[in-house]
């Protein structure tokens, strides 16, 4: 431990290869596009801003197989219908490990949504849902939402590499809808290992971003959002 003068002068006594090479750009930026069209395909609003809001649902999920044998513990992990259940990957039997991509059973891991949502909430960390999420359909307050697309390979740009996962909604509720909270949704199986047997976690809320402002889609008009991930060398 270092106390007291020591912590000041640690940058002189730095070594010469630790120093910034000019690669000082983030390994990871996330960025939440929205586009807005009117009745007749017009653009008429784009909107970009930084995401940065794994829910914890997402954080438990990433976790590596070593924190979990090493501590003997395991993460509860809680669905958009606020039921939960007890997450513990290992690579003995009777463990449970995310099937993604597994095919080989019946309902792997997938991709369910990109939810909007007309609420916010203070602490994505602890968001299970959207606030006040819209639901899919033609009445009064709804959006039609379309299917999800994700690119079949990681982009190479440059020096970068990036994914985005897109999705549109439509306008048929007969009046002017706006949208405040965005989040992603996944599907979780979980394979039991060296077995068949599979528990069926249920949609969870992996992403949560609130938008710095209200979007808002005209009736006959539709809107499109992409979340890009870019991993910089």
């Amino acid at each position: 431990m270092m106390i007291g003068k020591g912590v000041e002068d640690i940058n002189t006594h730095m070594p010469k290869d630790a120093y910034d090479t000019g690669k000082d750009m983030p390994t990871l930026n996330a960025y939440l596009t929205v586009i807005v069209r009117d009745s007749k395909g017009n653009v008429i609003k784009v909107h970009r801003q930084r995401s940065h809001s794994p829910t914890a649902n997402f954080i438990g999920l990433i976790l590596p197989l070593t924190y979990f044998i090493n501590t003997n513990s395991s993460y509860t992990l809680t669905n958009t219908g606020n039921s939960t259940t007890s997450y513990k990957p290992c690579s003995a039997n009777g463990c449970f490990n995310i099937s993604y991509p597994n095919t080989g059973i019946n309902s792997p891991t997938y991709l369910v949504m990109i939810r909007v949502g007309n609420g916010k909430q203070t602490n994505p960390l602890t968001a299970t849902n959207l606030a006040s999420p819209i639901a899919n359909g033609s009445g009064a307050g709804q959006l039609i939402y379309g299917a999800i697309s994700v690119p079949s390979n990681i982009i190479v740009s440059g020096d970068s590499a990036y994914f985005y996962v897109a999705q549109s909604y439509f306008n048929q509720s007969g009046g002017t809808i706006s949208i405040t909270e965005v989040g992603m949704v996944i599907n979780l199986i979980l394979q039991l290992a060296s077995s068949s047997g599979n528990t069926n976690v249920g949609s969870i809320l992996t992403w949560y971003d609130v938008l710095s402002s209200s979007i808002s889609i005209p009736n006959g008009g539709s809107l499109t959002i992409y979340y890009t991930f870019t991993v910089n060398p």
